[in-house]
């Protein structure tokens, strides 16, 4: 990858950091104030707090790494130092695609009635030892990603091209890992999403036509705070299919045409990172109430930009159009 476009994705990956890193530490911030109140977490509360924990550490170093090939333009530091930092990155991002998939899994769960006996027990099983679960995703990130070491070999291009510690692979063995490690980084995770949301997806219709049925059309079915949650999930998984694409393109760079795309898919990721945690606090109604009434309050301070501020509360339909019974 040519220098120019190198410092462009670098300075791009900065402005999305900014967002990625408030909206991440929001949600860590207002899971902290929650647990001081009810002196525990629900298991989604646990869950989207070591997601948020996740998407800021993989933020961090992630751009901390781009910054530094910037200014060790030589590799003056130690490949492997460089290489290991490479190695958490991309086990921080097997985290967040198991983590983002174990939360569509719980809220499926928990919205849809499997009829399936021996399956409801797995399930069961799994929502009963959540914390378990959110502490064993990184430990197998981490194993995961460990032979990256020794099966992908330091890149050998120009020292003007050069990103340092970046490893690809060069040998049959370097593309059976890549290929093993995309499918459990981002096919997996992907398929139980969209599993979840096919079963969330036909849940809600039958639940609206069920409604509509007992309301005899008099009036518009509501869910509540359950499509608020439905609505969040939903826009989850189209989040994560996009990330995907975009970044099975890197993987094509990677393993087709041999170029180090590693750039790209540390943008593509960031971008992900960022729009996932805005979803997230959007699916928490208190959350997203807070967030709001920040934003709102911060234009207070420019009288000019008052036109850019967003109602915090729905308007409540006029009496004359309201059905009496």
């Amino acid at each position: 990858m040519q220098g120019a476009n190198k410092v462009a994705i670098w300075v791009i990956t900065g402005l999305v950091a900014v967002l990625t890193m408030f909206f991440n530490l929001f949600i860590f911030l207002m899971s902290l104030k929650s647990y001081k109140q009810n002196k525990h977490w629900t298991p989604c509360e646990t869950i989207i707090t070591a997601l948020s924990l996740a998407n800021g550490a993989h933020q961090l170093l992630c751009y901390l790494w781009m910054t530094m090939t910037e200014i060790d333009k030589d590799c003056r530091l130690e490949e492997l130092f460089y290489s290991i930092m490479i190695l958490t990155v991309f086990s921080l991002k097997f985290t967040i695609m198991w983590t983002t998939s174990f939360l569509t899994f719980y809220y499926s769960t928990k919205l849809v009635i499997e009829p399936i006996h021996c399956y409801t027990k797995f399930q069961e099983a799994i929502l009963k030892h959540v914390t378990t679960v959110v502490l064993v995703i990184p430990m197998c990130g981490l194993s995961t990603c460990l032979p990256m070491l020794t099966v992908l070999v330091p890149e050998n291009n120009t020292s003007e091209n050069k990103d340092c510690g970046s490893i690809m692979p060069n040998d049959t063995p370097g593309m059976i890992y890549n290929t093993v490690y995309l499918v459990l980084s981002n096919i997996l995770p992907g398929v139980l999403m969209v599993k979840c949301c096919i079963s969330i997806s036909v849940h809600l219709g039958i639940h609206l036509q069920h409604m509509k049925a007992s309301s005899n059309g008099s009036h518009a079915p509501k869910l509540g705070s359950e499509m608020r949650v439905i609505r969040m999930t939903l826009a989850l998984v189209v989040v994560f299919l996009c990330f995907m694409v975009v970044d099975l393109y890197a993987y094509y760079q990677v393993t087709v045409k041999k170029e180090n795309a590693i750039l790209l898919s540390f943008l593509f990721t960031s971008i992900y990172t960022t729009f996932s945690a805005l979803v997230l606090i959007y699916g928490k109604k208190t959350f997203w109430k807070v967030l709001l009434h920040s934003y709102n309050v911060g234009l207070d301070e420019f009288p000019c930009l008052s036109c850019l501020k967003v109602p915090e509360t729905k308007r409540k339909p006029s009496s004359a159009h309201t059905v009496k019974h």
